[in-house]
């Protein structure tokens, strides 16, 4: 991923770059724009499918974000489990 941080556009829609890979090798680069709305979804399943036991976590749960804390905990309430 490009080190341009994700950002909020003028109308209001969430940018984030991209490097686009084929087999490994780098293809080409794109924007990808989200609402808001898309945006706390994505948010929410990345929050869910990073907290499993094949994530390898670098950071204390400590130090984690809020979504990355107890996770595992929330599933059902989530995603109506």
């Amino acid at each position: 991923m490009p080190s341009k941080p994700v950002r909020r556009q003028d109308d209001g829609s969430i940018a984030i770059d991209l490097w686009l890979r084929r087999d490994g090798v780098f293809d080409s680069d794109t924007v990808l724009r989200l609402s808001p709305a898309e945006a706390e979804v994505l948010h929410a399943q990345l929050c869910y499918v990073l907290d499993d036991d094949t994530a390898t976590l670098i950071v204390p749960e400590s130090k984690r974000p809020d979504c990355r804390k107890g996770v595992a905990a929330g599933r059902g309430r989530l995603w109506g489990a």
